[in-house]
């Protein structure tokens, strides 16, 4: 006999919403592991609280849900809080929100790309041109004869046996940010031991090499082909030949945040917030990462 097909407007359950998420999940190890760091940033979101007032919302929801907006390609905060009223998953990693709630508002998107001026003919360079969108975003060409563009600098460092991200900086744009960032990070490693710091050609610099070696730090830098700083004391070791092969695994990193972080045009403006959303995507893809390895780890 045919069944009677009706509408459901209603819906009622006895099952929780983490019940229905697949046991083998990937957001199931990235929320473990998220949670108990969490935990242990639970005193320092306390001194930054109020006693007296209005709960607000829990930091730990928050914070779950901008991770969330990096783990799935989500472009805005508001599109965030639409998938939530609808999208299971979501709402188990996150948590239940307020109705009028949410993470803040959005920011103002866009990059820091100034309104379209005809500039044909006319020279443009910091010194005489400055966005009026983002004051902070500097013009800079990633090769000669390329187009100049409004943006930032994002630099990280890479641990070479698991590529997880250890640092990273975002700066005003120019020719030597790379190099000074790549001191400042090497310069916070923890420990006095030795280091082996694997670098492309744009390091390639007496003053970057130079600060590395002071820095207790062997720069393992790719030569150029004229005038390199690199000579053969270093490049002569097998481990020089490994730092090439592995350095490049950097770029992994950069192509998700680009990606997935869509952070290929960042969404925010100013040096402040473009830096919070760059660091923010990176321990996104640490805990990716860091769920991946641990899931291949034995069973204690």
């Amino acid at each position: 006999m045919r069944g009677v097909n009706e509408e459901a407007d209603g819906m009622f359950s006895y099952t929780t919403a983490g019940e229905r998420v697949p046991a083998e999940h990937p957001l199931r190890r990235v929320k473990q592991i998220a949670v108990e760091l969490l935990k242990g940033m639970s005193r320092d979101f306390s001194r930054m609280y109020s006693r007296v007032g209005r709960p607000s919302i829990p930091p730990e929801k928050l914070l779950r849900a901008l991770l969330l907006q990096g783990l799935h390609s989500i472009r805005s905060e508001r599109l965030l809080m639409e998938e939530l009223n609808y999208n299971l998953l979501f709402r188990w990693f996150v948590g239940l929100l307020p109705k009028d709630g949410g993470s803040g508002g959005a920011g103002p998107e866009g990059s820091g790309r100034d309104e379209d001026v005809d500039y044909r003919g006319e020279k443009r360079s910091n010194a005489t041109h400055a966005s009026t969108t983002d004051p902070d975003a500097r013009l800079y060409k990633k090769s000669k004869g390329g187009e100049a563009r409004l943006c930032y600098m994002g630099h990280v460092l890479m641990e070479n046996r698991n590529g997880l991200v250890v640092d990273a900086r975002l700066t005003i744009a120019s020719g030597t940010a790379e190099q000074e960032a790549a001191v400042e990070m090497v310069q916070a490693v923890p420990g006095s031991h030795r280091i082996t710091v694997g670098m492309d050609k744009a390091y390639d610099q007496s003053k970057c090499v130079q600060g590395m070696r002071g820095l207790n730090a062997t720069a393992h830098v790719a030569q150029k082909k004229k005038g390199s700083v690199i000579d053969e004391r270093t490049v002569r070791h097998a481990g020089y030949q490994i730092s090439m092969r592995v350095r490049k695994r950097v770029e992994e990193i950069f192509g998700w945040v680009k990606t997935v972080g869509v952070h290929r045009k960042t969404r925010f403006r100013g040096e402040l917030r473009v830096g919070q959303g760059f660091l923010l995507t990176l321990a996104a893809y640490d805990l990716v990462r860091i769920g991946k390895l641990t899931a291949q780890l034995p069973p204690t």
